[in-house]
């Protein structure tokens, strides 16, 4: 099983994750431009029984930052949890985006990732018949 380690820039907080993640994307919403001062942000979801954290941290709106440098880290919501992926230690990384969210944001010069499911805005569950 792979293990990956992550940490944020001070690295005050440090975390492990085991195991390949659930998911992949990208989003271009408003909130993950403003957290993160770019176009869009890079993340996986991991079950939250596969990672481990250490280190204080300050919640905002559900996301977990480091107090001291600021660093956006992951958030936890029911039993999965979402890390940046800019905050793994090994760069770059194996990860491949299977798809993208809010494209209706997406700025005009990046272009759609090949193969990534295309979301205009949230990604919808599968639905069940």
């Amino acid at each position: 099983m792979i293990n990956r380690l992550g940490s944020c820039r001070c690295g005050q907080v440090k975390y492990e994750v085991r195991g390949p993640p659930l998911r992949v994307g990208i989003c271009h919403c408003k909130d993950c431009r403003q957290e993160s001062g770019s176009a869009f942000t890079f993340f996986g979801v991991w079950p939250q029984s596969v990672f481990d954290a250490a280190g204080d941290t300050v919640l905002y709106e559900g996301r977990r930052f480091c107090p001291r440098c600021g660093s956006r880290m992951f958030s936890c919501e029911g039993n999965e949890v979402e890390i940046k992926l800019g905050t793994l230690a090994d760069a770059p990384t194996s990860h491949l985006p299977t798809y993208e969210l809010w494209v209706k944001r997406r700025e005009p010069w990046l272009l759609p990732i090949d193969g990534a499911e295309q979301h205009w805005e949230n990604r919808r569950p599968p639905s069940v018949d």
